[in-house]
């Protein structure tokens, strides 16, 4: 399958994070946006840069741009801007970087909150307007955000409603003791990355995307969904819970994730792969200080356990593939 091929071809760049290019393959496939939450120096813009390269568009490989968020970036470095032309006395559009097919939103929460906002409309609609016009983005539009800790100098907190956006959130993260070996060894990012070449299209990507909205979910799985993210709502442990776009979203990167897996159904084990990447940045624990990661966990956990013990699914009970020892899925005729 295009993506086994395409996700080799980032871990020759990416070593030792196989977990994570499977996840940012299911965002593109799903038609979502990255948030990549590290350290500096950890890899994240080597894996936008990489990404763009292996993709190819009509004319060449993916229009890939960059933008560095500073506190003094102002709304219109981002989308745009009308600018006067005396020659031809008018106005005549100057795009922004937003302009792309794979944009890195390089470490956003340090520009003010009005800056951040302004990736609200173009994140969601695909669209940018500017003086009255509004202009549409390509179909693959892909967002990579990367995002500092909260602890470093010099951050803004990202505002849930831009948080919201993000299909995901992942951790990159040091690689272990073999892969930094590797590392150190090939120097991946100057050795190997100028030489990548496509290794599949636009229109495949697109095509992907088709075949996930597809995928059979079965009406325990929707019910299990549904369930967790009611659950986040009510848990006192939570100051906000997951909204429906939070739900939205869990259901197309679980069949994004089925479909990568060589699935034309969901199983469990996408839904407990994806609770945390999906759910967790969009989550405020009751004093704001905690991480909201243990919480999901745990609900998931619990609501599938129970919605499991309730009865047989689709699948049947026994030994599955998800969480609790049981399945809450099968395909369309109901075998796993």
């Amino acid at each position: 399958m295009i993506t086994d091929v395409l996700q080799n071809a980032l871990a020759r760049v990416i070593r030792g994070k196989e977990s994570v290019l499977e996840l940012l393959v299911t965002t593109l496939v799903a038609g979502g946006h990255l948030l990549l939450e590290d350290l500096p120096g950890t890899g994240k813009t080597t894996l936008a840069r990489a990404l763009a390269q292996l993709v190819e568009g009509s004319t060449g490989p993916l229009v890939f741009r960059r933008i560095q968020f500073t506190p003094d970036l102002l709304p219109y470095d981002i989308t745009g801007v009308d600018i006067y032309d005396p020659a031809y006395r008018r106005f005549r559009f100057a795009p922004g970087p937003v302009f792309a097919h794979i944009l890195l939103a390089d470490e956003i929460n340090r520009a003010t909150p009005k800056v951040q906002s302004a990736l609200l409309e173009v994140m969601n609609e695909q669209q940018v307007t500017v003086g009255g016009s509004t202009r549409r983005l390509d179909e693959l539009f892909l967002v990579i955000g990367t995002e500092n800790p909260l602890t470093m100098e010099g951050t803004y907190p990202l505002p849930l409603a831009q948080l919201d956006r993000f299909m995901m959130r992942l951790p990159l993260g040091y690689p272990d003791e073999e892969a930094e070996l590797s590392i150190l060894r090939d120097d991946p990012g100057r050795r190997i990355m100028p030489d990548l070449v496509p290794v599949t299209t636009r229109e495949e990507i697109l095509e992907l995307r088709a075949r996930a909205r597809d995928v059979f979910v079965h009406e325990d799985m929707l019910r299990a969904i549904t369930a967790i993210l009611r659950a986040t709502r009510s848990d006192k442990r939570l100051k906000y819970g997951a909204s429906p776009r939070a739900a939205l979203h869990l259901l197309d990167a679980m069949r994004a994730l089925a479909l990568i897996r060589k699935r034309d159904y969901v199983s469990d084990a996408e839904l407990n792969d994806l609770l945390v990447p999906v759910l967790a940045h969009r989550l405020r624990t009751a004093t704001m200080e905690d991480d909201a990661i243990p919480v999901v966990r745990e609900i998931g956990d619990r609501v599938l356990s129970r919605l499991q013990e309730s009865g047989p699914g689709a699948g049947g009970a026994g030994a599955g593939d998800g969480v609790a020892g049981g399945t809450l899925a099968g395909g369309p005729g109901g075998v796993p």
